[in-house]
């Protein structure tokens, strides 16, 4: 898993790629990216997935702020980034969140 931040100079945005090996992902055929900036909704934001059989996506984030995520893999099993920020606990499990920091 792993985490790039690009800070634009020409306006507030955070440029973030987020990635899944195959092994991260568990050979899983599709994995969405979920998290407040979409509103944990769950079919906004499906990730591409690559011909190594790992997933990538790249969003603009606003600068200033950090963001909890997670991934869904196949539409059932919740999994953590663990090259996130941080981590925090759920609002809706017993799981943790991670956490996107786009804070300059």
């Amino acid at each position: 898993m792993a985490l790039t931040k690009k800070f634009l100079k020409s306006k507030p945005v955070c440029k973030v790629t987020f990635k899944l090996t195959q092994e991260e992902a568990k050979s899983a055929e599709s994995v969405q990216l979920v998290g407040e900036f979409n509103n944990w909704d769950a079919a906004a934001s499906p990730m591409k997935k690559l011909k190594n059989g790992g997933f990538t996506q790249t969003i603009d984030l606003e600068s200033g702020k950090e963001y909890r995520f997670r991934y869904l893999l196949d539409g059932e099993t919740w999994e953590n980034d663990w090259s996130a920020d941080k981590y925090i606990p759920s609002q809706s499990s017993y799981d943790d969140d991670s956490i996107v920091s786009c804070l300059s």
